[in-house]
């Protein structure tokens, strides 16, 4: 009877994992965070590991490097759970040795099984060592929900407990943004982050296990910006804490419009990007390619109207100071040409004053992010931008 170690904090991932192989005849054993994983892994000495990368006490990387390190486990397969926006500790977790990555948010547990026994057996299906790119870019999600049909009566009671406990989840993460507004100092502010950050993980974690995938994304993407600011504390700024903010309250919008089981589709967005400074224009690509979409951009505002007069786009990413055109202007004739009265529009721009806050309103844009920004800041609010409008205009 072949053996399987879990080494995940959620405790209902954990146990729907452990019951999902105990009845395909597996040997399992789970533990919390990855000190732990280690004492049992040389007790229970199992065939395969799988692992969450984010864990309390040691990251998953290191729990890798840890692992390899052990001459008896040097080549046990370990198959990584990540949060798909996660990408460079994905790379990392690659690096270090891991046999295969996988999104909480795109598998379900058959696949699991499926990846497990393969891994196991070593059929050659999966290699060691993944492409630069692979380790790079995260699979491109499925476009239906993840739960297979041979799991659809197990999964349908997982799907109404956790619908049940979205107002609660809901109400916890409502009450941390708020403590996190009126903490005095940094010790306080990492402490609020770090509790928001562990029920954001388990909201994110469990959407994806019971295939609500809208759900499970935009989580997800929240869980990255509280990732990132909780080891950039300095970059806490009322930005971030407004962008945070809004997408609780998106949560909520999803809990209510975006929980169908008919309704996972998760969409294909075309996405522009309007700057003329190279890498202000890199950083905002680079951040939306992190949420597995790819956008065209361009540094000629002419060139951008041109595109637009063309074709339809979901969200348009303008710079405000751009020779020729601002980005004020643009957003002004963009907002008369009938596919994109409603489009929305996000400045991001160096600037940060009330008026150019106020002159992007009257100019038709729907959102302001200010230079420098955090990568996750900018994918928490194009992804709020894209559901929110697929799903409105599926009514």
């Amino acid at each position: 009877m072949k053996k399987v170690l879990i080494i995940e904090d959620d405790q209902l991932i954990a146990n729907i994992y452990r019951n999902k192989f105990l009845v395909a005849g597996y040997q399992v054993e789970i533990t919390p965070d990855g000190e732990s994983g280690l004492e049992m892994m040389r007790r229970f000495r199992p065939d395969i590991i799988l692992l969450d990368l984010l864990l309390p006490k040691m990251s998953g990387v290191d729990v890798i490097k840890l692992v390899r390190a052990e001459s008896d486990f040097a080549k046990v397969p370990i198959i990584v759970f990540s949060n798909t926006y996660l990408t460079n500790m994905i790379q990392e977790a690659w690096k270090a040795g891991a046999t295969k990555c996988l999104s909480k948010v795109n598998c379900s547990p058959k696949e699991i099984l499926d990846i497990v026994h393969r891994a196991i057996t070593n059929d050659g299906s999966l290699p060691q060592a993944p492409a630069a790119a692979q380790a790079a870019t995260p699979k491109s999600p499925p476009q239906k929900p993840a739960a297979p049909q041979e799991d659809a009566q197990p999964l349908t009671d997982l799907q109404q407990s956790f619908i049940d406990g979205l107002p609660s989840a809901l109400t916890e993460l409502r009450t941390g943004l708020q403590s996190l507004t009126k903490a005095e100092n940094e010790a306080g502010r990492l402490k609020k982050i770090h509790d928001l950050h562990s029920h954001i993980h388990e909201i994110s974690g469990n959407a994806g296990m019971t295939g609500f995938l809208l759900i499970a994304r935009m989580s997800a993407a929240v869980e990255s910006l509280l990732k990132e600011i909780y080891e950039k504390p300095k970059n806490i700024n009322p930005s971030i804490l407004r962008t945070a903010t809004s997408a609780v309250d998106f949560l909520n919008f999803l809990f209510e419009h975006g929980k169908q089981p008919d309704n996972q589709e998760i969409p294909r967005a075309n996405i522009l990007v309007v700057d003329d400074d190279p890498i202000s224009q890199r950083a905002v690509v680079y951040a939306l390619e992190k949420m597995q979409l790819r956008p065209i951009s361009t540094a000629d505002p002419n060139a951008a109207l041109q595109m637009l007069t063309e074709n339809n786009f979901d969200i348009v990413f303008l710079d405000v100071n751009m020779p020729g055109m601002s980005g004020f202007e643009l957003c002004s004739k963009m907002r008369a040409l009938p596919q994109h009265k409603k489009t929305p529009v996000i400045f991001v721009t160096i600037l940060s004053d009330f008026d150019s806050h106020a002159n992007s309103r009257v100019a038709g844009g729907n959102d302001f992010i200010v230079k420098p920004f955090l990568s996750a800041e900018l994918t928490v609010k194009a992804l709020m931008h894209i559901l929110r409008g697929r799903l409105q205009s599926a009514k």
